[in-house]
């Protein structure tokens, strides 16, 4: 797998947004983060925005819900256009009647892992995902300090996932930036979530490239 880099829009200017997404146009992803102020204490976008930005996006767009239940809410998020939707282990009833029906619907579907969470419980049920995403901060808000201790957690999923020969992408979000991304590459990530590390750069599309070169030197498949 290539290494893709999936900015994400919560360090974006929300009175420009589609000015900065178009910033973005080199990257692989974007990455929309939806929290509705109960799962994570943070409040950011709903369905009408997500379908406007899915809309406007010169790129895939990647939606992680930080939302209570996602068994009801995450098909409506895949009608508004995304290429991806992810939805959390401790928010989910059904993930796999979940992650089927969002397949069904032509999305893929991706699992998170809080940073408290182990990822060994997800092994059985691997293949009926497309990407499971390691939270490498405590979700709910951008700029915080990478935990680094995620690192043994994500090794062991691609150590998994290379042992069953699936074709299942790893997310890493939190904290990456040019100085992490070898770090999270080295451990098997291969999509990497940037958020102020790329809106807070002078020259942003650089500064993607810088990431994405970072990471692809370090990546072990």
């Amino acid at each position: 797998m290539d290494i893709r880099i999936a900015p994400s829009i919560l360090s974006a200017d929300f009175c420009n947004l589609e000015r900065d997404l178009q910033a973005i146009a080199n990257a692989d992803l974007v990455h929309v983060d939806v929290m509705d102020h109960h799962f994570v204490p943070n409040l950011t976008l709903g369905e009408p925005i997500v379908k406007r930005i899915c809309e406007v996006s010169p790129l895939p767009v990647d939606v992680h819900l930080m939302i209570e239940d996602p068994d009801r809410w995450a098909p409506e998020f895949a009608r508004c256009g995304a290429d991806s939707v992810t939805f959390h282990m401790g928010a989910t009833h059904a993930p796999v009647r979940l992650a089927r029906q969002l397949r069904d619907m032509g999305v893929k579907a991706c699992f998170a892992v809080r940073p408290a969470e182990p990822v060994e419980p997800i092994f059985d049920i691997l293949d009926e995902f497309d990407m499971v995403l390691i939270m490498t901060v405590e979700p709910g808000f951008g700029g915080q300090k990478f935990l680094a201790n995620q690192m043994a957690k994500t090794r062991r999923l691609r150590d998994e996932i290379t042992r069953r020969g699936l074709d299942v992408h790893i997310q890493v979000d939190g904290g990456v930036s040019r100085s992490t991304a070898a770090i999270v590459a080295e451990a098997g990530a291969d999509t990497l979530v940037a958020g102020s590390a790329v809106y807070g750069a002078d020259d942003i599309a650089a500064e993607i490239d810088l990431i994405r070169n970072n990471a692809a030197a370090a990546y072990r498949n």
